[in-house]
């Protein structure tokens, strides 16, 4: 699997990201500067990590959705290649109009920093068929702006076309209809506020984030 990770001035996740890539798949994956115009060639994979890009002023993402390397990434996700924004790259997804809706602040106003159960909606997508429909899992959650929020048709049209990857199986930050994850139309763009590169062994406490590298490297050894 030929990977990258982008990284913005104020990503904390980065190297996080790159190691749980190649944990998994066994290679390194190509670091990327978000003030590069084009991606590498022949990429099968790609991650925007957490973090505060820009340091979260007027939005958290909304900075980093213009940079330089953002067009280069929007055409590559147009092509199908798989894309995965966690957290901080989440609102980084929602702010280039790659996926729909927007984080908000917590609704306690909070940061939260903590494992958190989420129910996998969606078992049969590109990042999450190595899960079952229903099943339970334990994902860490850090963000202060992790409040999704769409408008209710946005939301029916999510739920109604499968969309919604994950949900968080007890109230945790505000989000309308608890949605954790979500994928674009073609389903090969998942925006998610929890940190799967920060459960892939038991020394992180519990590797149930493993899975959603397992789903993108199964997916890309099938094709």
């Amino acid at each position: 699997m030929r990977a990258a990770v982008i990284t913005f001035p104020g990503s904390n996740c980065d190297r996080d990201m790159a190691v749980a890539i190649e944990q998994v798949s066994g290679k390194p994956p190509i670091r990327v500067w978000h003030g590069d115009a084009d991606l590498p060639d022949g990429l099968d994979f790609i991650a925007l990590p957490g973090g505060f890009s820009y340091g979260d002023y007027l939005r958290s993402g909304a900075m980093a959705a213009n940079s330089p390397i953002m067009r280069s990434l929007v055409a590559a996700a147009g092509r199908g290649v798989p894309l995965l924004g966690v957290c901080n790259g989440f609102q980084v997804l929602t702010e280039s109009g790659l996926l729909p809706g927007a984080l908000m602040r917590n609704a306690g106003q909070t940061f939260i920093c903590r494992t958190v159960p989420l129910t996998v909606e969606n078992g049969q997508s590109l990042f999450t068929r190595a899960y079952q429909a229903g099943e339970t899992i334990h994902i860490p959650v850090a963000h202060h702006d992790g409040n999704y929020f769409a408008d209710e048709t946005t939301l029916d049209r999510l739920e109604g076309d499968g969309q919604v990857a994950f949900r968080y199986a007890q109230a945790v930050n505000g989000s309308q209809r608890d949605i954790a994850g979500i994928l674009n139309a073609a389903g090969n763009v998942l925006g998610m506020m929890p940190h799967p590169e920060r459960a892939i062994e038991a020394a992180h406490g519990g590797s149930d984030g493993r899975a959603v590298f397992e789903s993108v490297l199964g997916a890309l050894n099938a094709a």
